[in-house]
Order: C-alpha cells, then structure tokens, then sequence
C-alpha cells in the first residue's frame, strides 16, 4: 500500500516537511505544546496509565493529607495527586515529583475549575519556585 506524502510543518514560515497526521516538526512542537494538547483529544489521557497509578497511589501513602486544608488547619484524606503547574501534556512536568500536591477531591475540583476558567493559574495560587 502506497504511503501517503510528507505535509508541510504548520509553523509559520517553517519549510520543513513532516509525516502525514503530524502537525509540527521537531523543532517546533515543543512552541505548540498548548494547541496539540487542547485539539488532539486523549493528548493528556495517555500519560494516565497503569504507571501513573502505581506511582501516584504511592504518593497518596506517602502524602496522606490534602495540602490545601492543611493549610487552612483541617486535616482531610487526601485521594487525588494534583500537578501544581498544568502539564499541558509536557511529559517532563507531568512527571516532575516537585508538581505534585496532594488534595482532597473537593479542593482538586475547586482547583481545576478555576483553572479551566482563567486559563492559568498564576492568577490565583502562587507556584512554587525552583
């Protein structure tokens, strides 16, 4: 069966060509990280495998309070492991241990929804720096 042909990067000006299916080449994708994860739906869903939940059932052990009532003086089960800073589907922060949070369910919602509605969240939690 015939393969079909390379198509051009859709990055402005770039004149590289890239496999058919591919939007950006390798010099470039790494700039539309935010576009491939929102439009190519399952772009996040697939870094949430049977890894992910070995791993973060481990740091619910090893964390088991929800940060955000700690901080407030409750002291809640947390069940959920909250990346602090959104990965967009960056593999490098979805795994980056010094990202992770352990909330509660009701403070992760909390949490994403005012994410989802402010495109970031720089403008309501403070991230940390390192």
């Amino acid at each position: 069966m015939p393969k079909r042909p390379n198509i051009p990067c859709k990055h402005p000006n770039c004149p590289k060509l890239v496999a058919y299916g591919e939007k950006y080449c390798e010099e470039h994708k790494s700039l539309h990280l935010d576009e491939i994860y929102h439009k190519e739906k399952g772009a996040g869903k697939r870094l949430y495998t049977s890894r992910w939940q070995k791993v973060s059932k481990a740091f619910l052990k090893a964390h088991p309070l929800c940060e955000r009532c700690k901080s407030e003086g409750r002291y809640t089960k947390a069940t959920v492991v909250d990346h602090i800073k959104p990965h967009k589907g960056n593999r490098k922060l979805f795994w980056n241990r010094n990202n992770w949070q352990s909330l509660c369910k009701q403070c992760h919602d909390k949490k994403t929804l005012t994410e989802d509605r402010n495109g970031s969240m720089s403008k309501v939690y403070e991230y940390p720096t390192q």
